[in-house]
């Protein structure tokens, strides 16, 4: 795989969240409590790309309390949960952030991003990305699998690292 071409006018991640951040496995303790994981690696990515002036809004089909502690830990500028139809949220996020099609890029993995993959100029999914969605026209996709350093690949490329 070729090396991610994101131009340097990004101002904004948005993103899918399970798939991308976490391994898109839920985690059932015998409790029936469900926790899921997201890799250290991502974590950094996301500071860092805080640190560089970049915003980061997750767009998730699921509520998980990892995205309210992301959200209110690096002060991400929105991020919105339970989502079943994330192109008309995308659309409004974009159109209220007044961004150009080179401002942002959308990553997600699974058939609710397709709309808003197929919408996007700059569009990223993850090797174990459902294969509908790694067939987009004009799609990268990212060296590492989600929850495990796709996020932070991103991040790395946009900051030159």
């Amino acid at each position: 795989m070729t090396k991610l071409k994101i131009p340097k006018t990004i101002k904004y991640i948005i993103s899918d969240f399970d798939g991308i951040m976490t391994d898109n496995c839920v985690y059932i303790d015998n409790n029936m409590n469900m926790t899921r994981k997201i890799n250290f690696k991502d974590i950094i990515g996301l500071s860092r790309l805080k640190h560089a002036g970049i915003e980061v809004i997750y767009i998730s089909g699921e509520k998980n309390a990892i995205i309210d502690t992301l959200t209110e830990r690096f002060n991400l500028p929105e991020s919105h949960q339970n989502i079943r139809i994330k192109i008309d949220v995308l659309k409004d996020i974009i159109k209220r952030y007044n961004l150009a099609d080179d401002e942002y890029l959308y990553m997600g993995d699974d058939i609710n991003d397709e709309e808003c993959l197929k919408f996007c100029k700059i569009k990223i999914t993850v090797p174990n990305a459902v294969e509908r969605i790694k067939k987009i026209k004009k799609i990268q996709i990212t060296k590492n699998f989600g929850g495990d350093g796709a996020f932070r690949e991103v991040a790395n490329c946009l900051l030159n690292l």
